[in-house]
């Protein structure tokens, strides 16, 4: 049973990151230079609209990421220094990427593309220090 709720856990935590961090792409990359060429009216109403489909998953992630990295860090204790430090930079990072999602969804900001792209970045990063931390520790 063990072995299933960590396979569980690891999988929750990474469609989580999936979600989050692709949609912060597709917005960066896709939804916000399509949108440029639309008139103000017709771009608000696309972001609006988008805003309200991503919400739901922008806030489920988070809550699954808060769990599923609680459960990960629970349960696997005893790392030395470096690796802490490691995992404070990424959590620095997931406050951003938390945040910046949170203000896209609720939100109208007129830099969205700015927001977008840095919290693609962190996310990005975040992903590369996970895959060290995973492999060398």
């Amino acid at each position: 049973m063990y072995e299933a709720l960590t396979i569980f856990m690891r999988w929750l935590h990474i469609a989580s990151v999936a979600t989050l961090i692709g949609g912060m792409l597709y917005g960066w990359l896709v939804l916000v230079p399509a949108a440029g060429v639309l008139a103000a009216e017709a771009r608000k109403a696309l972001v609006d609209r988008t805003a309200a489909l991503y919400r739901p998953l922008v806030f489920s992630a988070i809550v699954a990421l808060l769990v599923s990295g609680g459960y990960n860090l629970a349960t696997n204790p005893g790392h030395n220094s470096i690796y802490y430090i490691l995992l404070g930079l990424k959590l620095l990072l997931v406050a951003h990427v938390f945040a910046v999602g949170i203000v896209l969804v609720t939100k109208n900001p007129e830099h969205r593309g700015r927001l977008f792209g840095g919290a693609a970045i962190s996310g990005l990063v975040i992903i590369l220090i996970s895959a060290y931390l995973r492999r060398t520790f």
